[in-house]
């Protein structure tokens, strides 16, 4: 967040930024809506739960913040954004020289991050990403990354562009990798934090939970909404999103809540696809 970029990267030219990565459970569809409700000018951005961050860079290209935090419990994907916000040009480097090819892509997702130099511990994230099954981010009970090779026929590996715009948003970012309580204690009535927690799964069979080699279960969802509550108490402006479910109605109920579609791939059949209800919940009605 400090300065300019590390690596003696070029201009960044003038373009908005988006996110570099798809994420499970990402905003894109609910941005705007949750651009009409944050405050229209904001002192720090809290995310504590970045993902692919489509909400900070919405609100970045809007100019909406002086500065943000943004945090996530997953490590390798703190790092990815770390080392993008200071040596975005050493990660396109290395971006540029990784092929699409099966065998290369089973070779670097065996390889582990600690074995690797920031640059291309980060490259090999955006790169599994890309080449990845569907763009999943999944690990097994030893912390390995274990997607399989996708179908993409010609993926995009390396979006210079899109790479550096979001370079030049994090520079006004801090970026922490810890759990979101202690993230947002020091938000105060000019900021406004964002809240988009692993959502409570609506089957069996639906969970995305365990995507940073640990579980977001009932106590966590329990805790966040204490947390929110506390913000509330506090006149932080505050939004969290989740599942429209019973478990969700009754953590947050007295609040100001609404429910609004978003269509999500739940369902392996495509004809049975369609839009189902998230809810939308505020600290307060601010």
């Amino acid at each position: 967040m400090k300065g300019a970029m590390r690596d003696g990267s070029r201009d960044v030219p003038s373009r908005r930024p988006l996110p570099f990565l798809k994420w499970a459970g990402g905003k894109r569809q609910l941005v705007e809506r949750i651009l009409a409700v944050a405050p229209r000018r904001i002192g720090t951005y809290f995310e504590p739960f970045l993902g692919g961050g489509a909400v900070f860079f919405a609100l970045a290209s809007e100019r909406r913040f002086e500065r943000a935090v943004l945090a996530d419990v997953n490590s390798e994907l703190i790092h990815c954004y770390r080392t993008i916000q200071r040596s975005v040009e050493s990660v396109i480097a290395r971006l540029k020289t990784f092929p699409h090819d099966r065998d290369f892509y089973y070779q670097l997702r065996d390889r582990h991050p600690a074995d690797l130099d920031p640059a291309e511990r980060a490259s090999r994230l955006v790169y599994l990403n890309r080449c990845g099954y569907n763009g999943l981010y999944r690990v097994n009970s030893r912390g390995r990354f274990n997607v399989p090779f996708g179908r993409q026929k010609n993926p995009l590996i390396c979006d210079e562009p899109r790479l550096r715009a979001a370079a030049a948003a994090l520079q006004r970012a801090e970026i922490v990798c810890d759990d979101f309580a202690p993230v947002v204690t020091a938000a105060r009535p000019s900021d406004f934090v964002y809240l988009d927690p692993p959502y409570v799964p609506l089957s069996r069979t639906s969970s995305f939970t365990a995507y940073a080699q640990s579980r977001f279960g009932e106590d966590e969802q329990a805790r966040l909404a204490v947390v929110l509550r506390e913000l509330g108490d506090r006149l932080v402006p505050a939004l969290l999103s989740n599942s429209a479910c019973a478990i969700t109605r009754r953590l947050y109920q007295g609040l100001p809540a609404w429910k609004v579609p978003v269509r999500r791939a739940i369902n392996s059949v495509a004809t049975r696809r369609g839009a189902v209800p998230e809810l939308l919940v505020r600290s307060f009605p601010f």
